[in-house]
């Protein structure tokens, strides 16, 4: 079946690039040959409410009017309690449904992941493959920590809002040391021009050239310089490798056969006694050759 669905997407069928997203996302094994690099990986991230999926649908309507294909990938962090992520972003990202350039997908991040979906790299070069020019993910930034978003995407978007006041003390210390571009949002608001000029203050100290722009999806103000500074930034070399890719699929491939010893009932019997952790290790190894 997998190679089937591998056929499918080589020939751009969305449910062959559906299938293999979900399989992908659940951890199941697909290695995938090299590919010329061809998309724009731009992630978007910052606090909830700051508006990142309203902004993304604005950015979808300028891309689109370039020409441009767009997959957007929304990372949803799971509840604790239930496991499950509200998953709405596509409810506020407009786009056509008879529009075959457009690609939206809502995938859970689960607790200590970093807002960061599992297995996102290899979801990344499946849309990739697919042959969608520019891929967007989005991220909830939610401290100095969750900048693993990092090493997949080409630009890191920081998305900030006027009168964030004292939290741009923590955002400081992690996301907007690794943003490439940071989007004062909301910009219809009162107190923009203050923020923008606290923001760039900070970006002096920090010695980085990084760009930092006023932009309002309800007015369409500075919508039209985002997305072209998006497409015109140059790509950064991503440190996600075949060999990372490999050691990705290792791990998903022992997390597998892990669970089916679990369902045994064998690993019940290897953690009883009083065999050190190590012996435990080492039995359940053996059980998974």
């Amino acid at each position: 079946m997998l190679d089937e669905l591998l056929a499918g997407l080589k020939k751009k069928d969305r449910r062959s690039l559906a299938r293999l997203i979900t399989l992908a996302a659940r951890g199941e094994p697909i290695l995938l040959g090299p590919s010329a690099r061809q998309a724009r990986v731009l992630a978007v991230t910052g606090s909830g409410g700051v508006g990142k999926s309203t902004l993304i649908g604005k950015l979808i309507e300028q891309f689109r009017a370039l020409e441009k294909s767009v997959a957007v990938l929304a990372c949803d962090p799971e509840s604790p309690l239930t496991g499950g992520a509200l998953l709405g972003d596509r409810f506020r990202m407009p786009a056509k449904p008879d529009d075959t350039g457009v690609y939206i997908r809502s995938l859970a991040a689960r607790s200590g992941q970093q807002a960061v979906a599992e297995h996102l790299e290899t979801i990344v070069r499946l849309c990739e493959q697919f042959g969608f020019e520019i891929i967007l993910i989005e991220t909830a930034g939610a401290g100095q920590g969750d900048t693993d978003v990092r090493n997949l995407a080409d630009v890191v978007v920081l998305l900030l809002q006027p009168e964030t006041g004292d939290d741009l003390q923590w955002e400081k210390a992690g996301l907007l040391e690794v943003a490439d571009v940071i989007v004062v949002h909301k910009a219809d608001l009162p107190g923009v021009e203050q923020a923008v000029a606290q923001i760039q203050g900070m970006v002096e100290l920090s010695g980085r050239a990084v760009a930092v722009l006023p932009v309002s999806s309800k007015t369409g103000q500075g919508l039209a310089e985002l997305a072209r500074k998006l497409t015109e930034l140059p790509l950064r070399t991503r440190s996600a490798s075949d060999h990372t890719q490999l050691l990705q699929l290792l791990k998903a491939e022992v997390e597998r056969r892990y669970r089916n010893i679990d369902r045994s009932g064998a690993l019940a019997t290897i953690v009883q006694g009083k065999a050190t952790n190590e012996e435990r290790v080492q039995a359940i190894l053996e059980h998974l050759v």
